[in-house]
C-alpha cells in the first residue's frame, strides 16, 4: 500500500524567493480592485520590456543591428543610437497589447505616441527614456531605461497632451530597470522603493531588495568633471571643497541609472548641473529628473534644481530640461548651500551698489 505523502517538516523560504513584480504591487495596494490589477498589469508590461531590452543588449557583439549609431538625429538634436530605436519600439509594441496605455512619450518622440485603439478605455500614459546612456552600449557599460506612469487627466481630444505639463506629484508610479551583471527593475508606486531582479531561468523579475532607504549622506559625488569650466561659480566651489575634505570619492559612469542606483543604495550625490551657456542642463523633466524624483523621495533623499525640488517643477512643454542635484538629503543640502552663498554675495554687492 501506498503510504500518504507527508510534507517536509521544513519551511522553505518560497515566500520571499518567489515573490513577482505583478503580485508585489497587488501586496502594496492590499487590493485587487480594477486601478491595482491596472497597476499591476502595467508594471508588468515594463517588465516585459526590460526582458525583451536585456536580451538584445546580452547578444549586442553578436547581432546586426544593435551597435553604432542611425545616422539620424532626435529631436533633441543628438546622434540616435541604433539600440535606442529598438528599446523605443519595444516600449510601443508592448503596450500597444497592454489595452491600458493610450499615450506613450519619450525622448526618441518630438510628439507623443497615441494608440487609437487603446483610446477609448486607456486611461494611462506612459513617459520614458529607452535607453539612457546609450554612449555607453557599445562598449559594454551599464545602461538603462527610465520610465513614469502618470494618469490621463480630460479626453486630450486635439492630441496636445497638454495635463502631462504638470508637476512631477502627479505621478502615479516611476522607476528605471537597470542592465548590468544582472537585470534590475527598481519602482515606486508611492509606497517605498522595492528592486527586483530578473531571474533568466523563471523568465520573472523576483523581489531583492524592499523598502530601499537611502543614506542621509554617503561619500560617492557623482558628476562629469570634464564641464567643470562650463558650469556657474557655485558648482565649482562644491567640487573644490569635496577636492580639499577627506571622505569623498568619484564614481562616474555615463549613465545616470548606474549612477543613481549606486547612490540609491550607498548614498551620496549625483549633479547634472546646466552651464553658463545653457542653463537649463541636458536632462529631460518628464522623462528623466522626475522619475528620479520621486524615487529618491520615496527612499528618504532629495531631489533639486538647485533652487528648486524636483517634484515641484511645471514643465512648459513636453521635452523641457533642467538641472539636477539628487540623492543623500544631507549631501544634496550642501550642493544647494554653495548656490544659495553666492547668491547672498550677488544680493549683497547690489545692495552695496545703491
Amino acid at each position: 500500500m501506498v503510504e500518504a505523502y507527508q510534507p517536509p517538516e521544513r519551511d522553505y523560504a518560497l515566500d520571499r524567493d518567489c515573490k513577482t513584480l505583478s503580485r508585489h504591487v497587488l501586496e502594496q495596494l492590499h487590493s485587487f480592485s480594477p486601478d491595482a490589477q491596472d497597476l499591476s498589469a502595467l508594471m508588468n508590461r515594463i517588465g516585459l520590456a526590460g526582458k525583451l531590452i536585456a536580451r538584445r543588449l546580452s547578444r549586442a557583439g553578436l547581432m546586426e543591428g544593435v551597435l553604432g549609431f542611425t545616422g539620424d538625429v532626435n529631436v533633441q538634436g543628438e546622434s540616435v543610437k541604433k539600440m535606442d530605436i529598438y528599446a523605443n519600439e519595444v516600449f510601443i509594441s508592448v503596450f500597444k497589447q497592454s489595452g491600458l496605455v493610450c499615450r506613450l512619450a519619450s525622448e526618441e518622440m518630438e510628439d507623443p505616441y497615441y494608440i487609437p485603439e487603446n483610446c477609448p478605455v486607456g486611461r494611462y500614459t506612459l513617459l520614458y527614456d529607452p535607453i539612457d546612456g546609450s554612449s555607453n552600449v557599445d562598449i559594454n557599460i551599464n545602461v538603462g531605461s527610465i520610465f513614469s506612469i502618470r494618469q490621463q487627466e480630460g479626453d486630450d481630444s486635439d492630441e496636445t497632451a497638454r495635463d502631462l505639463l504638470q508637476n512631477g506629484h502627479k505621478q502615479i508610479a516611476a522607476g528605471y530597470i537597470l542592465y548590468g551583471p544582472s537585470t534590475m527593475l527598481v519602482y515606486s508606486i508611492g509606497r517605498g522603493v522595492h528592486a527586483f531582479t530578473l531571474d533568466p531561468s523563471l523568465g520573472e523579475f523576483i523581489l531583492s531588495n524592499e523598502n530601499i532607504q537611502t543614506p542621509t549622506h554617503g561619500p560617492v559625488y557623482s558628476v562629469n568633471e570634464g564641464n567643470f569650466w562650463q558650469w556657474e561659480e557655485p558648482l565649482r566651489d562644491y567640487i573644490r571643497y569635496v577636492h580639499r575634505h577627506e571622505g569623498y570619492t568619484a564614481r562616474y559612469g555615463g549613465a545616470m541609472v548606474g549612477d543613481f542606483h549606486r547612490i540609491l543604495f550607498q548614498g551620496g550625490v549625483f549633479l547634472y548641473p546646466g552651464t553658463v551657456k545653457k542653463p537649463e542642463g541636458k536632462l529631460r523633466l518628464l522623462y528623466e529628473s522626475a522619475p528620479m524624483a520621486f524615487l529618491i523621495e520615496q527612499a528618504g533623499g532629495r531631489a533639486s534644481t538647485g533652487t528648486q525640488d524636483i517634484l515641484d517643477v511645471v514643465p512648459d512643454k513636453l521635452h523641457a530640461r533642467t538641472p539636477l542635484v539628487i540623492g543623500s538629503t544631507e549631501d544634496v543640502t550642501l550642493v544647494e548651500s554653495f548656490i544659495q552663498d553666492r547668491a547672498r554675495e550677488r544680493e549683497e554687492e547690489l545692495m552695496a551698489k545703491r
